[in-house]
């Protein structure tokens, strides 16, 4: 929870001075913002192989930074994968939620590469009549890469790769592991920038 809290207030903190600055004629213009949504396919790494689910992103890339810093930005994300579960165990559910930093490599005008490492608040479910618990939760940490890709004016589609690690999840087994599901996501952004701005 606490977790949360210190992402809203960074967000909403670092979004003020937009709202205050007037951007110079030759800079981007309107809101440095994209939001987005995607289908994701995942190992959860819990003997189920492959799930699925969807994603939410929120990136905010700031046009007011120094020249070193161009390219970086801030990444929320949501991510639910709950579909595709086998029968022994039907209501297994990955949840995430939360955010970091993005680098977006901006050399190309139509294809933008990208690495991210988030924090985010995880939650796992599952069906386990032989342990007295259903329901961990853990500060997951993710790093990630991919690639936005423009189809038009301000609509981008995303294909993104994600690797998290939960610390000490207790399996079925004796003892704690490190549980590492990895995955894809593609989706569609729509950037609230207008690059065209004079």
């Amino acid at each position: 929870m606490h977790l949360k809290s210190a992402l809203v207030i960074l967000f909403l903190t670092a979004s003020l001075p937009l709202f205050s600055q007037v951007a110079p004629s030759a800079t981007e213009g309107g809101l440095p913002i994209a939001v987005g949504a995607g289908f994701s396919d995942f190992d959860v790494d819990w003997g189920h192989g492959r799930m699925d689910g969807g994603t939410l992103w929120i990136d905010w890339q700031p046009n007011q930074l120094p020249s070193f810093l161009h390219g970086f930005g801030l990444e929320v994300e949501a991510r639910d994968i709950s579909l595709g579960g086998n029968k022994t165990q039907p209501n297994f559910r990955l949840d995430t939620g939360g955010g970091g930093v993005i680098y977006t490599w901006r050399h190309f005008h139509r294809f933008h590469p990208y690495g991210k490492y988030l924090m985010s608040y995880g939650g796992i479910h599952w069906n386990n009549p032989d342990i007295h618990f259903r329901h961990e939760t853990r500060t997951v940490t993710a790093p990630g890469l991919g690639f936005d890709y423009r189809v038009f004016r301000k609509v981008w589609v995303r294909a993104d790769y994600e690797y998290q690690f939960w610390p000490d999840i207790a399996l079925q087994m004796p003892g704690t592991h490190v549980l590492n599901p990895q995955g894809f996501t593609v989706g569609v952004l729509y950037d609230f920038k207008n690059p065209h701005a004079h």
